[in-house]
């Protein structure tokens, strides 16, 4: 269970990481008052560019393809779990998603997690 929890926890704040928020810091302005307020590589598109916008959403579509690759790592490679790897992976996918959409470091207020969960599937 101890394994489970990791992937979970491992999962959750990879995917609270705020890209597009980090990317309207560079640019000089607060990506949650501009635009729809999401952090999400749409708004950052919309509102900056696509200089920002594109490496926003390979960021987020990397999340969720980290989050799983590390979750069957995990299970392959560290510590076999009585759990299936597809139910770890699934576990971790939902994880990273809930991290984007409510981010820690932002008082909870995310995206909507488009990108982030394509990269999980």
């Amino acid at each position: 269970m101890l394994v489970f929890a990791a992937v979970v926890l491992i999962s959750y704040l990879l995917g609270s990481i705020p890209a597009g928020y980090l990317a309207g810091r560079i640019a000089g302005i607060d990506i949650r008052h501009a635009g729809s307020g999401n952090i999400g590589a749409t708004n950052v598109t919309r509102v900056l560019g696509k200089r920002y916008g594109y490496p926003v959403f390979v960021v987020d579509f990397l999340k969720g393809l980290m989050a799983v690759s590390i979750s069957i790592f995990i299970e392959k490679r560290v510590q076999p779990v009585l759990v299936p790897t597809e139910l770890l992976g699934i576990v971790a996918a939902i994880s990273c998603v809930i991290g984007h959409s409510f981010p820690v470091w932002l008082s909870f207020k995310g995206g909507k997690g488009v990108a982030t969960s394509m990269g999980a599937l």
